[in-house]
């Protein structure tokens, strides 16, 4: 175990700040697949549909277009919250490896700021493609998933927090 830590510390600062970013780097090419003529709505709407059907049974087009809205939308939220998180992640990393003194809420800034630029930069490009379009509403939604699961983040982290040194104290 001392072996890994101490081997860990020797690599190339370089290639520690690579696998610190590469989470974020993916996410980032998940969104950008995403954000293709091919998942558009009209091509997303048929397959979402089979599987929503196969477990729930035939509905309306009408009540089909309000659940494929809301799985669409939700994605967005769920998709930039979990982004997001990757960019902490990245940033808190880069802290570390770079030995630099920063406050917890200055990484969740850079994250969300991260999560913004590639927000609002996958709506524009949408405003280019066929069958997509770029909404700002879009890139507010988009924060709103950043904004809350950072949020549900942190409390996890003070649970966790107050868990452990409640254990600690009983155990003195």
């Amino acid at each position: 175990m001392m072996a890994e830590t101490h081997s860990h510390r020797h690599r190339p600062r370089a290639l520690r700040l690579f696998w610190a970013w590469l989470p974020a780097m993916i996410g980032v090419c998940v969104i950008i697949a995403e954000s293709t003529e091919t998942f558009s709505s009209g091509n997303t709407s048929g397959p979402l549909r089979h599987i929503w059907e196969s477990i729930f049974g035939p509905q309306t087009n009408a009540y089909w277009e309000e659940v494929h809205h809301i799985i669409r939308k939700t994605g967005h939220f769920i998709g930039y919250g979990t982004l997001s998180l990757l960019f902490y992640h990245a940033w808190r990393r880069t802290a570390e490896i770079l030995h630099k003194r920063t406050f917890r809420i200055e990484n969740v800034l850079y994250a969300l700021a991260c999560t913004l630029i590639v927000a609002a930069g996958d709506e524009y490009h949408q405003t280019f493609l066929p069958g997509r379009t770029g909404r700002p509403q879009d890139v507010l939604l988009d924060m709103i998933g950043a904004c809350t699961l950072q949020l549900l983040f942190w409390v996890a982290m003070l649970v966790v927090s107050l868990g452990s040194s409640r254990s600690a104290a009983d155990s003195v």
